[in-house]
């Protein structure tokens, strides 16, 4: 019975501290005044007996908020963890809990803070994981009218969601197909104004989600790309002096090309290039022209045979251009590989486009062979270059081989590390070198003939890729180097892939 009669006094002096609150002028010094334990006290009590007071919880609300922010560490943290009960039983107070931790989660400066926090919101997002989910979201998704006032919410949720939520996903997003629909949806909105590294965390967790997994229909990993493209900017007017939308449109192609290999169009992608970005490439600045073209030859063996009939004249245009006629001229290495490589893929193809375009004789029967015309002096420019790019690769192939034997006898000899890793680099782009020189030749053999065969399978592994190993024995020359992507010519160039990425939009949320 003592309890009972405990329990009815507890009760009794709450509805008496109730109406004394709700009759106070400052209802914000009702929980505040006092011993730090007395606030702790209040911090624990207010969210446990506040449904019991409906007409009082916009002043719960408040008073609990008033301790989150209290300069004693305990009392902030004792609030944040009393914040739970405010939708334990009344979960139509959840969406404006999370809401509040969000916030709070740019304040916590202590670690035990911090954590209160953490912990406090997964145990809402394990709740209701949709509401929870839609309001962090909308700290990342930001308020376009107030840009700034959220910056550093939006930068602490961003973290948050990276690192607690996403890891989580296999037990967290259930029903899985339903939740991973949902938050894809919440990233889709969340991409208008994100920075490259940003951009990549989001789709590096897209991909890794059922939904867009090994099985996933065509349609699906086509609604990636789709992603991709736009960020790329595909919609916009090409100006080759926004090195910004360059660097975007490079690494956003590299980034689309696993799903290029699961069935996705390449289409908007090749016609981009096409139209506005390889008439112009000569302009392009010199470090990204060999970023673009190793990344078109990656993507030339998925490039739809009608896109390819398009492409290839404005490809054939920059190989003349690049195969030079006299011996004495200086030549990229890494762009006649490139440009090789894609003239094989999309011939393969479309071969009889090849007939008007290089004087060959292919004949399909169809009228765009236009065997009646005579493209002699194209086929007689075209073997000529060839033939030209053809020595100066044999002896390209000797000075590197050479070189290779003499950076043997410097390593043996070299004395302090300094000196090794200046001969390792040198050896390195020797073999790069090598795998070049090695792939041009196997490339230009069968070009020679009037009717030629062209290159349609991955027999030739670009220079600057992992070599594959053959199920068969293979006669492949240099092996490769894993994650190499530097390529070797006659004139140092920067690296290409998602590094490039990174940097193309770090000062983009300041527009």
């Amino acid at each position: 019975m003592a309890e009972a009669y405990d329990d009815s006094s507890v009760v009794e002096k709450l509805y008496e501290y109730g109406e004394r609150l709700s009759e106070a002028k400052d209802k914000s010094l009702a929980a505040s005044e006092g011993t730090v334990k007395v606030k702790q006290l209040a911090a624990q009590l207010i969210p446990k007996f506040f449904k019991y007071f409906p007409t009082l919880s916009e002043d719960a609300f408040g008073q609990q908020m008033f301790l989150c922010e209290d300069e004693e560490l305990g009392v902030r943290v004792q609030a944040i963890r009393g914040l739970l009960l405010f939708c334990k039983d009344t979960p139509e107070n959840l969406s404006k809990i999370v809401d509040i931790l969000g916030q709070l989660l740019h304040q916590a400066g202590e670690n035990v803070e911090r954590d209160a926090v953490h912990k406090a919101l997964m145990s809402l997002l394990r709740q209701d994981i949709k509401t929870s989910l839609t309001v962090l979201f909308k700290y990342i998704i930001g308020n376009p009218d107030e840009p700034s006032a959220e910056e550093g919410i939006r930068e602490k949720v961003l973290c948050f969601v990276r690192d607690k939520v996403f890891p989580l996903k296999a037990e967290l997003l259930k029903p899985q197909e339903q939740m991973e629909r949902h938050i894809t949806d919440l990233i889709k909105q969340s991409l208008q104004d994100v920075t490259g590294e940003e951009f990549k965390m989001f789709m590096d967790f897209l991909r890794s989600l059922s939904l867009f997994g090994r099985n996933a229909p065509v349609e699906r990993v086509q609604e990636l790309v789709e992603i991709i493209e736009g960020q790329a900017d595909l919609d916009t007017q090409f100006n080759v002096s926004d090195g910004d939308h360059i660097d975007r449109l490079i690494s956003c192609l590299h980034m689309a090309l696993p799903f290029f290999v699961m069935g996705a169009s390449s289409s908007r992608f090749v016609n981009y290039l096409n139209k506005h970005i390889l008439p112009v490439f000569d302009k392009l600045p010199e470090e990204r022209k060999v970023d673009l073209l190793k990344n078109l030859a990656e993507c030339s063996s998925y490039v739809p045979p009608q896109d390819s009939r398009q492409l290839l004249p404005s490809i054939v245009q920059l190989l003349k251009k690049h195969m030079v006629r006299r011996k004495l001229e200086e030549m990229n290495f890494t762009f006649i590989e490139c440009l090789l490589y894609i003239f094989h893929h999309l011939a393969h193809k479309t071969p009889n486009a090849t007939n008007s375009l290089c004087g060959y004789k292919i004949v399909t029967g169809q009228p765009s062979d236009r065997l009646g015309e005579d493209f002699s002096e194209n086929h007689k420019d075209f073997t000529e270059r060839l033939r030209t790019i053809d020595d100066l690769a044999k002896a390209m192939l000797k000075k590197l081989t050479q070189g290779m034997t003499e950076q043997n006898k410097a390593m043996s000899a070299a004395k302090t590390d300094e000196e090794k890793n200046i001969i390792k680099k040198q050896k390195l782009n020797s073999t790069i070198g090598l795998r070049t020189c090695n792939n041009i030749l196997a490339m230009i053999q069968p070009l020679h003939s009037k009717s030629p065969s062209f290159i349609g399978d991955q027999k030739i592994n670009l220079s600057w890729k992992e070599a594959v190993k053959p199920s068969v024995p293979s006669t492949a020359p240099v092996a490769g180097q894993k994650g190499q992507r530097s390529g070797w010519c006659a004139k140092p160039t920067g690296e290409s892939g998602i590094g490039g990425f990174i940097s193309w939009r770090q000062n983009q949320r300041q527009r």
